[in-house]
């Protein structure tokens, strides 16, 4: 009964913000007055709707019918390849440079670079490297190995130093140094990196997909729309990125949430997003 009560309330706020953004959405289309420049609610949602049933216009070019729901999960699976990729990368790096000063200062100079280059850059360099369906995937890495890495490191220094002494006199084994000492201190921190990461990856796999233009992407979609002066369209793929990236960011959470709870890096309760 208390789940039922706790899934009403949430979807009772989900209704209320999506009606508060969708009302301030109408006053400024009908301010604007341009449907080219800022299309009204009710065009996006019928154009939506067009898409998703796959007889929107914006599907048939050349003659050849796209499918909306093949576009969507081409995209999904390269933001999903890409997220994977770089936990792993990011984990590796985190713990190869709290064990080894000389990789930290070789390495962290490298990480914090590329989180303050513009995405935009290392698209267009990766342009001439790879080719356009494995783009995004490699753009996707790129910009969440450093977030995945920074979060990681901090969670191993915080590791207590007292533990750590009580695991080599011990002489804990690794796999059992893993699980005893770091992961229940580390856990909260990779939750946060993962928040932040899922946000981040989908940016920069339409990004990159904007850029390269590869065939069967969202990305591709939302770059003929603005050249085909498609504003509906346009809107309605951005839509579908949202609710794509709250989909995936919600039930990805979840999961890791309740597998730390599982096997006890987390407390039961422990909201994720406060970590």
């Amino acid at each position: 009964m208390q789940l039922v009560k706790k899934i009403a309330i949430a979807f009772g706020k989900a209704l209320l913000v999506i009606a508060f953004w969708s009302v301030l959405w109408y006053f400024l289309s009908a301010r604007i007055g341009i449907d080219l420049v800022f299309p009204t609610p009710k065009a996006v949602f019928s154009e939506l709707w067009l898409l998703v049933t796959e007889r929107s216009e914006s599907l048939y070019r050349y003659g050849v019918q796209y499918s909306f729901w093949h576009i969507t999960l081409v995209s999904l699976l390269r933001v999903v390849w890409g997220v994977l990729v770089s936990l792993i990368i990011g984990c590796l790096v985190a713990y190869l440079t709290s064990i080894s000063r000389l990789l930290h200062t070789l390495l962290s100079p490298a990480l914090t670079a590329i989180k303050a280059t513009p995405v935009a850059s290392f698209i267009i360099l990766a342009m001439l490297w790879l080719d356009k369906s494995v783009l995004p995937v490699f753009i996707t890495a790129l910009i969440v190995v450093p977030i995945v890495w920074a979060n990681v490191s901090e969670g191993i220094r915080a590791v207590d130093p007292n533990l750590r002494e009580v695991a080599t006199v011990y002489r804990f084994s690794l796999g059992k140094r893993v699980m005893r000492l770091y992961f229940p201190t580390v856990a909260p921190y990779f939750f946060a990196a993962c928040q932040s990461a899922l946000g981040m990856a989908w940016k920069a796999s339409v990004a990159a997909e904007i850029l390269a233009v590869p065939q069967h992407s969202i990305g591709t979609e939302i770059f003929l729309s603005k050249q085909y002066m498609l504003p509906e369209t346009l809107f309605a793929w951005t839509l579908v990125v949202i609710v794509l990236s709250l989909i995936i960011e919600t039930c990805f959470l979840f999961a890791l949430r309740r597998l730390g709870q599982k096997f006890r890096m987390l407390p039961k309760g422990e909201n994720d997003a406060d970590t």
